[in-house]
């Protein structure tokens, strides 16, 4: 990369990450999930009826736990994907390097028919 390029984002990190701390300082948020959120709306339409369709067969001991579980169900799931996306374009650099087109067959061979 360029200087210029690595102060560009150097410059934009430093952005987010001061606007991450004042905004962490200055306000009482509590992050959350979605999840109860959905139930306290559904709760209030219905008037106090809802009961959730399925339960868990297993609730993990801890909320860290729960976080940890999903970082690797995204951790695997990225690696999967960057696995498939990188052996395909690994894939197609090598056929045009070596000349290959669909069905095994390179461009003079096409002619030729």
């Amino acid at each position: 990369m360029s200087r210029k390029l690595e102060f560009i984002v150097l410059a934009i990190l430093l952005i987010f990450a001061a606007q991450f701390i004042y905004m962490s300082s200055t306000t009482d948020a509590e992050y959350g999930g979605a999840d109860g959120e959905a139930e306290k709306v559904i709760n209030d339409i219905t008037g106090g009826t809802y009961e959730p369709a399925a339960k868990p067969f297993w609730e993990p001991p801890s909320g860290e736990i729960e976080s940890l579980l999903f970082g690797l169900q995204a951790a695997i799931g990225a690696g999967v994907l960057g696995y498939f996306f990188g052996y395909y374009r690994a894939k197609k650099n090598y056929e045009n390097k070596l000349g290959y087109k669909e069905n095994g067959k390179s461009e003079g061979d096409r002619h030729s028919l």
